[in-house]
């Protein structure tokens, strides 16, 4: 892991975690007693409770969170029973890591490792990242081991409070503590030498003359996780074009620090297809070419048509581009510029909100947009595209923009027709 720390961006990339994003890594060992089990046998499990939460109160173009969970878990529960306990968490964003091949990568690339009492959460802690304790249980440890004098020092995760200003004070104003560092190796970058050496005087054969080299960690390899759950948007325009833009995924309250206008985003694969109903934008992902779904055209207008409240329709093409139609008919293409790489998900609710606040697509054309999310900004390039959802050819079109005084009727029978400033969207999984 130490050889592998210049190679730390890239196995960020890897993991999905973007330009001003911090990557907040769980991890697991086997015991009643850790991370996942159930403590006292009551059956409050901490890792299934805290993983919604961590998914839906971190904003989820800021942080990146992931598991790592040992492979007895997998072993003894069988990847079908770890799905389906993870399965929420999952569809907010979560990114489950090989236990056997991508575990390091993972530590590595981590910004704070939430975990227990398991030999990996002592290998981030002397590896210098911010270790929070979810579980630290003392029986069964040594009190005389160093794991057991980290357990009773390190600091402690109070699942009771909100979660994010614990992770950002421990990650800014983090000291890393000397003793899992000295205590993992005492000859930091020799153990390779050291151990070969060793293994070959025990088996009273000669040394081989050649150094003794380790093999590179390769990139890691993520289970994707589509975020299907549905997407609490804030909003503020700034003066330009510039929007600035908070998402939480399937939030079960209205985070603290909410402010600006409010819209709700939903992917057409939500578990609950009554959130489409209520998005303002409706998206998915796919190729542009694939014809189980037509071109992004074509679908974006089967969008509107279908979910009549809906302003925004947008297609993701690929992991910088996407092309979404407006209520009244526009087919734009949104395009990530340099060093862009928030989701594209993301560039269309900003359209949305652009466009909900009064503001022209002219103007879009014109500049572009920049997304700002936490500190990072990101511009996006607006091009007119070309319909390929032509009237004749079997495809229903987008009707036409609800009246006001239909969307106030909407309003007052439950529907939730797109308008800006909208605030508290009811979401679910």
């Amino acid at each position: 892991m130490l050889a592998a720390r210049p190679y730390r961006d890239r196995f960020r990339r890897a993991l999905g975690v973007g330009r001003g994003q911090r990557l907040v890594l769980l991890n697991s060992t086997w015991s009643p007693q850790s991370l996942l089990g159930d403590g006292d046998n009551d059956g409050d499990d901490t890792l299934p409770a805290l993983l919604p939460r961590l998914t839906s109160e971190l904003p989820a173009d800021e942080y990146r969170v992931a598991a790592v969970l040992h492979p007895n878990i997998w072993h003894g529960h069988g990847p079908g029973q770890i799905r389906a306990w993870l399965d929420r968490a999952r569809r907010s964003g979560l990114a489950l890591i090989d236990p056997l091949e991508d575990w390091r990568q993972a530590l590595v690339a981590a910004d704070l490792v939430i975990g227990d009492h398991g030999s990996v959460t002592y290998y981030a802690a002397a590896l210098g990242t911010p270790v929070l304790l979810g579980a630290a249980p003392l029986d069964g440890l040594d009190p005389d081991a160093p794991i057991a004098d980290f357990i009773r020092t390190a600091p402690k995760l109070d699942a009771r409070s909100p979660l994010r200003g614990q992770v950002d004070a421990l990650i800014e104003d983090h000291t890393p503590q000397p003793g899992p560092m000295r205590f993992t190796s005492s000859v930091p970058g020799e153990s390779a030498a050291r151990l070969r050496r060793a293994f070959y005087e025990l088996m009273g054969a000669p040394e081989p003359p050649r150094p003794a080299l380790l093999v590179p960690l390769p990139l890691p390899t993520p289970e994707p996780a589509p975020r299907t759950a549905p997407l609490w948007v804030l909003t503020r325009l700034l003066d330009g074009p510039e929007v600035v833009m908070t998402r939480y995924a399937d939030p079960a309250r209205e985070p603290a620090e909410a402010a600006g206008d409010a819209h709700l985003a939903a992917h057409e694969d939500t578990r609950d297809p009554v959130q489409l109903d209520l998005a303002d934008v409706v998206f998915r992902d796919g190729s542009p070419d694939d014809p189980r779904l037509g071109p992004p055209g074509r679908w974006t207008a089967e969008v509107l048509a279908r979910h009549p409240h809906c302003a925004l329709a947008a297609y993701v093409t690929g992991p910088g581009s996407c092309v979404v139609r407006t209520r009244d008919g526009a087919l734009l293409g949104l395009t990530a510029g340099a060093d862009a790489d928030a989701d594209p998900a993301a560039y269309a609710s900003a359209v949305h909100a652009w466009l909900a606040a009064g503001r022209t697509r002219a103007a879009l054309l014109a500049n572009g947009l920049t997304v700002r999310t936490g500190s990072t900004a990101h511009h996006v390039v607006v091009t007119a595209e070309v319909d390929d959802a032509v009237p004749g050819d079997g495809t229903r079109q987008a009707p036409p923009a609800t009246p006001a005084a239909d969307r106030s009727t909407a309003h007052a029978d439950g529907a939730d027709a797109p308008r800006a400033g909208r605030r508290s969207p009811r979401t679910g999984s």
